[in-house]
């Protein structure tokens, strides 16, 4: 994945700061990020979700809106409506440079601008909220007692997550005097709402009059026990995965190839610089996640890399053994290889020829059902040597690098 900045004119004329998280090779669609409440593009269910949406094959923007993050102007002249026209902005922007949005998402209140702005993006035709309000005033129950300083002084300093924001009775008004009832129901795009019965920012409820709101095509997909701003790196990927999975019908996107991986080919992509999640392209067909245990500082989403190994080793194992049977016409049932991995002391290993003091050990359980004699499992449990990953695993191996 590359992530590339971007900048483009907000609705007021400043510049505002993006990220293009690009897959590799030509993109399949390109999706438009909406940020929550105060929130920015750089915060880690944006990240994750637009990284495993690239992996998937669709280019993802996501922008600051004016006032946050790198983005400029003043916060405190901006409100809801001016959120949406940002929105816009960026469409507009995608569209000069040919890669107008296909999906909208949105978070949290950056849920309702996708929603509010969906009608004005023709390119668009498929629509994500995730823990969207669906009263785009609820976020004023974030300003608690200084709702009464804002109505009587017009503005006031507003502390929200350990930072402060100046508020204006503007934005109070903006919201006041926005509905989205017409706007859902007259959406025209598949619809997928995400959002989490525990949320405690954005009550379930929301989800529940979005959903009623809306014509089918919709979806609606339980985040579990996931909080409002996904900050569980499993909660962000689970969700990226199940949007990526519903865009398939949608979009008309082709999630079982992946261009610019050849046949014979591993490709693997960093999706995660701050852990160690890592998407893997086997040639143009195949996907997977390999990662590290939480305890090493990953996220546990996938296989390790030694995890990796053992399934090589297990599967052409079992792979071999069928061929074999089958080939004699054996009653073999069922194979199954259990593969663990361990480091040992060479010294231990007696029939090992290495200097280095440790030695990688990995161990195979093998289980035949099916009516075979003693005679026959013993030549199968034999064949089990044969397999060529095994004889990788004992023979000398070379790795050649070299920069691309």
């Amino acid at each position: 994945m590359k992530s590339e900045k971007l900048e483009f004119s907000g609705h007021a004329g400043d510049t505002l700061a993006a990220r293009f998280d690009m897959p590799v090779g030509k993109p399949q669609a390109v999706a438009l990020f909406a940020h929550c409440f105060t929130c920015s593009k750089d915060i880690a269910a944006a990240r994750r979700i637009a990284g495993r949406l690239a992996a998937l094959g669709i280019a993802v923007l996501r922008f600051d809106f004016t006032g946050l993050g790198h983005s400029g102007g003043e916060f405190a002249n901006t409100h809801f409506s001016s959120n949406v026209e940002d929105l816009l902005a960026a469409a507009k922007h995608l569209a000069s440079i040919d890669m107008a949005p296909d999906l909208l998402i949105g978070h949290s209140l950056g849920g309702a601008a996708v929603l509010a702005a969906a009608g004005d993006i023709p390119s668009a035709r498929g629509v994500v909220t995730i823990g969207a309000p669906y009263d785009p005033g609820h976020v004023v129950h974030n300003f608690g007692e200084k709702l009464e300083e804002i109505a009587e002084e017009g503005i006031a300093e507003v502390t929200l997550s350990g930072r402060t924001f100046t508020i204006k009775k503007d934005f109070l008004d903006d919201l006041a005097s926005v509905t989205l009832a017409e706007k859902v129901a007259g959406l025209k795009r598949a619809l997928l709402i995400l959002h989490a019965p525990r949320d405690t920012t954005v009550a379930i409820d929301n989800a529940g009059e979005i959903f009623a709101a809306a014509k089918h095509p919709k979806s609606f997909v339980t985040l579990d026990n996931a909080d409002h701003l996904l900050s569980r790196a499993a909660d962000a990927e689970y969700a990226a995965e199940v949007i990526a999975a519903w865009s398939q019908r949608y979009l008309d996107l082709e999630h079982t190839t992946v261009e610019g991986v050849p046949e014979n080919v591993v490709r693997v992509s960093e999706l995660d610089p701050g852990g160690f999640l890592q998407s893997i392209a086997a040639g143009p067909k195949h996907r997977l996640l390999a990662d590290e245990p939480t305890s090493y500082g990953g996220t546990d989403l996938g296989p390790t890399p030694y995890g990796f190994l053992a399934a090589g080793l297990g599967a052409c194992t079992a792979m071999t053994i069928r061929m074999y049977a089958r080939r004699k016409g054996w009653a073999l049932h069922d194979v199954t290889v259990d593969v663990s991995h361990d480091k040992i002391h060479a010294e231990d290993c007696a029939r090992c020829e290495t200097t280095e003091s440790k030695i990688d050990v990995f161990r195979r359980v093998i289980r035949l059902d099916g009516d075979l004699d003693d005679e026959q499992r013993t030549r199968l449990m034999e064949i089990a040597d044969k397999c060529p990953v095994h004889r990788s695993f004992e023979s000398t191996i070379r790795v050649e690098t070299e920069a691309a």
